[in-house]
């Protein structure tokens, strides 16, 4: 934990260290042009290069030298909740443009789904040019159910720990990952360890991880906190738990869940619901504890889901102006 912080902190040393060396050279080299070219066709000289064409490739790779030095940015030194926009496109250029509109529609930070993502786009460039084209923190996650193909576990991490090489700010890491679970929980003592071992090379590489569950049942209180800090012990930095909530005697237990587990957890958490009572907990819970919430770009298309918009999210925050971080 502490060398990662510490990367963190050095980072933005190494920018402000990387701005002033490459300032210092490009000062230097155009406050003392080269002498004007000469002529052309004396011979010897008919090759050399255009001090403009210098000029302009020198202010590039600068400039790409800084970008590639940039602080990661994070989901843990924001205001909670941090309001995150859910993508699941297929190429780049439909992320890239996903991406634009939610940070224009207020969102806080990106969540990307690797499983939506094109095979051939897979790869470092495009992950890398995805995570430039705004300036918020990058979570992905890449789960069992592969829009293109079946994909191994060990297959899939591969990917998200070029995200984490590439900039992304939090991985993702399955409860039951190396040991499929109907809980999405393993207690296999040798998976529980490789996720460990995961966990700590996602770390290495700068990123902080959430450990997740998507269930498709109902739980109680006493469960799902018994669930979490199952997870808080394998070393996350984040932990979450999706349920789901088809009757008024669940709705009510969950929001008694989202409170109980800012008292019973160590660690952030993320406490969400699916299913036909869910919408409300959806817009209430993020006043009740939670470290980051989803929400999805506007899209008539999805009128009627539980999950809210990023902008209905906004406004019901925007006008609540209340969080049990603030009185507790």
């Amino acid at each position: 934990m502490k060398r990662r912080h510490f990367i963190k902190s050095s980072a933005g040393a190494g920018i402000t260290g990387a701005t002033v060396i490459n300032g210092l050279f490009m000062n230097r080299f155009f406050s003392n042009p080269a002498p004007a070219m000469p002529d052309p066709d004396i011979p010897g000289r008919s090759d050399m290069i255009p001090m403009d064409e210098v000029k302009s490739s020198l202010v590039k790779l600068c400039e790409d030298s800084v970008r590639d030095n940039t602080a990661r940015l994070s989901f843990l030194n924001k205001t909670y909740p941090v309001i995150t926009a859910l993508l699941a496109n297929e190429t780049p250029q439909e992320l890239i443009t996903a991406a634009k509109n939610s940070e224009s529609d207020g969102a806080e930070g990106i969540a990307i789904s690797l499983a939506n993502l094109k095979p051939e786009f897979r790869n470092s460039g495009s992950l890398k040019s995805i995570m430039h084209s705004v300036n918020l923190p990058f979570m992905f996650y890449y789960y069992r159910a592969d829009k293109w193909g079946k994909s191994g576990d060990d297959e899939r991490q591969k990917l998200l720990l070029t995200a984490a090489d590439m900039g992304a700010s939090m991985i993702d890491v399955m409860g039951d990952l190396y040991d499929p679970s109907p809980m999405e929980i393993t207690y296999d003592q040798s998976a529980i360890d490789k996720q460990k071992q995961l966990i700590d090379e996602i770390h290495g590489r700068g990123a902080d991880v959430v450990m997740s569950s998507h269930l498709t049942c109902s739980l109680t209180t006493e469960q799902v906190v018994e669930h979490l800090r199952a997870f808080e012990d394998r070393g996350p930095d984040v932990v979450k738990i999706v349920t789901m909530l088809n009757t008024e005697e669940e709705l009510a237990e969950a929001f008694s869940t989202t409170m109980t587990l800012k008292r019973e957890l160590k660690k952030p958490y993320i406490h969400l619901c699916n299913g036909k009572f869910s919408r409300p907990h959806r817009f209430i819970c993020p006043t009740l504890g939670l470290s980051i919430l989803f929400a999805v770009p506007h899209d008539p298309e999805r009128k009627g889901m539980n999950i809210p918009t990023i902008k209905e999210i906004k406004v019901v925050l925007d006008n609540i102006q209340w969080n049990i971080n603030e009185v507790i």
